[in-house]
């Protein structure tokens, strides 16, 4: 991702993310210090740059109502996975409407709706859990991303119709109109949280 360049408006804070697991074996990501009996991998500082929006200034867009319940855990999930929070609140919201107990027809579960083999390659044993399923969710696309050489289309569309799908379709996205569908809903939620930032 480019660096973001500072302006007037821009903060610059220090925050420590903290990976661990609890004491039901459930793993963590946050930016809040877990229990002593805690078994923790990693604590990480890191410098956090955040844009203030002029009081002056008017949304342009409206947020889905569930957007602040899950936007400093989204935060935390993008950065550890190096993408864009607007990315990956725009996944949220067209996978499960910020719904961490969702399920699928097809049994997809949670935030980022993991399939139980995705769910399982990436260590989330609770789908429902909010963290995990986020962890697990972003550092899924961010592998998609490097597999397809950052083309966000492809990852996208391998995010919803598998990684085999559009490799099977000679890395294009597959002709099924709800993959075509999810990449440009995707695409512009993502467009539309971007200008909202």
């Amino acid at each position: 991702m480019p660096p973001v360049a500072a302006d007037s408006n821009t903060v610059t804070k220090s925050t420590i993310i903290y990976k661990y697991i609890d004491a039901k074996g459930v793993l963590h990501l946050t930016n809040k210090a877990p229990k002593s009996t805690d078994k923790v991998l990693y604590a990480r500082s890191y410098l956090v740059q955040s844009h203030q929006t002029p009081p002056t200034s008017k949304r342009h867009h409206k947020k889905h109502r569930k957007y602040n319940d899950y936007a400093q855990l989204i935060e935390t999930a993008a950065r550890s996975a190096g993408l864009p929070s607007a990315l990956l609140h725009a996944i949220v919201q067209v996978e499960s409407a910020y719904n961490p107990k969702a399920i699928s027809p097809k049994g997809a579960v949670g935030l980022m709706q993991l399939m139980p083999a995705t769910a399982k390659r990436y260590g989330v044993t609770d789908r429902t859990n909010p963290v995990a399923n986020l962890n697990g969710g972003a550092q899924y696309l961010r592998d998609l991303l490097t597999m397809f050489n950052d083309d966000l289309f492809l990852a996208l569309a391998a995010y919803n119709a598998g990684e085999n799908a559009v490799k099977r379709y000679g890395n294009t996205i597959p002709p099924y109109r709800e993959t075509k569908n999810y990449v440009k809903k995707v695409k512009k939620l993502y467009h539309r949280y971007q200008a909202n930032r």
